[in-house]
């Protein structure tokens, strides 16, 4: 049967997303996300795209990706066979580092990109890793909080779009979901 065919256009957005093979773990060390943040610059000036939001998970990882003239497939394909290739000979594993395609939702609107956005960002909070989502060290959110800079993050677009240009504001729109759901104080 075959695989149904993605949709893309130029400046589409989407919420890509995958997971480590058996739910295994595809990063063991910093040296690990490092890299795979390497590789994301990589792909961002030989393929351009924007990338709007980003999480690494100890067996996944959630970005939120607008394109320019390249596919998502494209993309995910270039820094993930390279990140397999490297995890694999590091740790002497053989086989698929990934488990099935990876998987890619089209943002269809502002608020789907918010909602996205903050839904990225409290991962590791409702996973348990961190209490507050800016102690997590493998995610864009200080970016959007902070005057920190990342040279592959483009956070303007969500924090303009409904923030105003504040980074507060965006800071109360992630962290009013976590009061609401008693994750933290």
């Amino acid at each position: 049967m075959p695989r149904k065919k993605r949709t893309w256009f130029p400046g589409a957005m989407y919420h890509i997303t995958a997971r480590g093979n058996r739910k295994d773990l595809i990063y063991h060390e910093r040296e690990d996300y490092h890299y795979y943040l390497h590789l994301l610059e990589k792909a961002q000036k030989r393929y351009p795209f924007k990338l709007h939001s980003y999480c690494l998970m100890p067996n996944h990882i959630h970005l939120l990706i607008e394109t320019e003239m390249h596919s998502p497939s494209t993309i995910i394909h270039y820094i993930h066979s390279l990140y397999a290739r490297y995890f694999n000979n590091k740790y002497k594993c053989i086989g698929h580092l990934f488990q099935n395609r990876f998987n890619d939702k089209v943002i269809k609107d502002w608020k789907q990109m918010m909602d996205t956005s903050r839904y990225i960002h409290l991962n590791p909070v409702k996973a348990g890793l961190v209490i507050k989502p800016e102690k997590y060290p493998w995610s864009s959110y200080k970016v959007f909080i902070s005057t920190s800079e990342n040279s592959i993050v483009t956070s303007e677009k969500i924090v303009n779009t409904m923030c105003s240009g504040s980074k507060n504001t965006y800071k109360h729109y992630v962290e009013m979901n976590l009061k609401k759901d008693n994750l933290y104080s």
